[in-house]
């Protein structure tokens, strides 16, 4: 790596922010504050330089690295820039940063997978529906999975091929229905009356929909329950023993629709690939029956939901190649063409959210540390109770005591929560923390809640800081009530 300068001079600097201890007498006398002086925004230009950043710590002193990464020195990097640095240049905090490189590394492992299937990596959008990163993806040779119809808008403005876009949902619109039956891209029949609405949009633009019957194979992933897609109790798919009753439906509509594959989707966060091949040799069966009815069926769609390290223990999780492996021979013996639907496996490690404490305090037997970011800019551990782990971005004071923290956010809800019990070194005011593997289900959940205005993003490509969309703001809110 190389290390990070600023090219242009800071606008100002900040007084030395003293180290504070948890469990300082709360009723003291002589209580002693610092006030350093107040943070303000920088408009800072970060690029990396030739000369050497130090070495990163031995793989056997660090239990995670990728993208980000700590040096001896002490100091938390992505790709070569200091991220001290780029929390001086950013627009204000929090903010989200991205590796650009990792996300490219993350889709060529898929790429890498596939060789010798004809294939569609269809991204899921909802994963994170960044524009500048869709247009990067869509370069690489991905195809969009949408759940929504602004959804297939957003794919179409980012320059996504509509024969490589799945049209996935248990409640897709007519009108968004129709759009998909212009565009010509996949539509996934996931009910009855989504059938019927799917017949009713091919009519009205004139055209034959390509449709996969979205099966639910009831395999259990063994995820949380509110990611688990793919179990017969789910609100997704058709009911497996109405099947018979589709394919007499699909054979009513010829010139609307036309049964081109199957898809299932058994849920997020996956760690098991074994799970992938039961539920494909059950998907092979159900297309073996479907094209003994006559039915050219072309593309089998296993959906996505592989796991990643969120705790960063160094746990051995399956890679692409790992999953494409386990149905390769079940692909190639029926003569296939997959499709999968990866979203987290290809973004979530890419990004942190950077954000600044805002002060460290005590209640007797809890210790806090709170920081500027919330659950209305990173919602997964309030929602699901998700684990992703948290570090400070700079060495702590040589006197700074390790402690045990919840890092909480502003925000009045209790559950506003980054990360319960956390061993960390306490910090100073004003120091960074980053929020690892921010990448996915993070900023497309974000909200406005409290009037917390959505952050800004960032990624470092080819040595250099960018901004990849700007942070709301308060006069960006009061349009929505302009001419009311």
């Amino acid at each position: 790596m190389a290390a990070a300068h600023l090219v242009s001079r800071p606008l100002s600097s900040s007084k030395p922010l003293r180290n504070l201890n948890p469990t300082f007498p709360l009723n003291s006398s002589k209580p002693s504050l610092s006030f350093p002086t107040p943070y303000r925004s920088r408009s800072l230009t970060l690029r990396a330089t030739s000369s050497a950043v130090p070495a990163a710590t031995p793989a056997a002193e660090t239990s995670f690295r990728h993208c980000f990464s700590r040096s001896t020195d002490g100091y938390l990097y992505c790709e070569g820039l200091r991220v001290e640095d780029v929390m001086e240049a950013a627009e204000r905090s929090p903010f989200y940063l991205y590796s650009k490189a990792q996300i490219t590394r993350n889709f060529e492992a898929y790429r890498e997978a596939l060789e010798g299937l004809r294939s569609i990596v269809g991204y899921a959008i909802k994963a994170n529906n960044n524009l500048k990163i869709l247009e990067h993806l869509r370069g690489l040779g991905c195809g969009a999975v949408l759940v929504s119809g602004n959804e297939l808008r957003l794919a179409l403005h980012a320059g996504f091929d509509p024969s490589r876009c799945i049209f996935n949902g248990n409640g897709k619109l007519l009108e968004d229905l129709v759009l998909a039956a212009e565009k010509g891209v996949f539509v996934n029949v996931d009910s009855e009356f989504d059938l019927e609405n799917i017949v009713t949009a091919a009519r009205v633009v004139g055209k034959q929909v390509p449709i996969l019957l979205r099966i639910n194979p009831d395999v259990d992933p063994q995820v949380h329950p509110y990611v688990a897609t793919g179990n017969k109790t789910s609100k997704f798919g058709i009911r497996n023993e109405k099947l018979q009753w589709f394919l007499d439906a699909i054979k009513s509509y010829p010139n609307e629709i036309k049964l081109v594959g199957a898809h299932c989707h058994l849920g997020s966060t996956i760690t098991k690939v074994d799970i992938f091949r039961d539920a494909a040799v059950l998907m092979v069966n159900y297309i073996d029956q479907i094209r003994a009815q006559g039915f050219e069926l072309e593309y089998l769609n296993i959906g996505g939901g592989l796991g990643i390290d969120y705790h960063h223990t160094g746990t051995v999780l399956p890679t692409p190649m790992d999953l494409i492996n386990t149905v390769r021979e079940l692909v190639l013996s029926r003569d296939l063409t997959l499709i999968i639907e990866p979203g987290r496996s290809l973004i979530a490690n890419t990004c942190c959210l950077v954000n600044r404490v805002t002060g460290v305090k005590t209640n007797g037997t809890k210790n806090f540390i709170v920081i500027d970011g919330s659950m209305a800019e990173l919602i997964r551990p309030s929602l699901y109770g998700a684990y992703q782990h948290i570090e400070l971005v700079s060495p702590p004071p040589p006197d700074a005591e390790v402690s045990t923290f919840d890092v909480v956010g502003p925000v009045c809800e209790s559950a506003d929560f980054l990360g319960k019990d956390r061993e960390l070194p306490t910090p100073a005011k004003g120091a960074g923390l980053v929020v690892h593997d921010a990448g996915a289900y993070c900023m497309s959940m974000a909200s406005t809640y409290n009037l917390k205005m959505r952050p800004p993003e960032y990624w470092v490509d080819n040595g250099s800081l960018v901004k990849i969309r700007h942070g709301e703001t308060f006069e960006d809110l009061l349009k929505f009530f302009d001419g009311l």
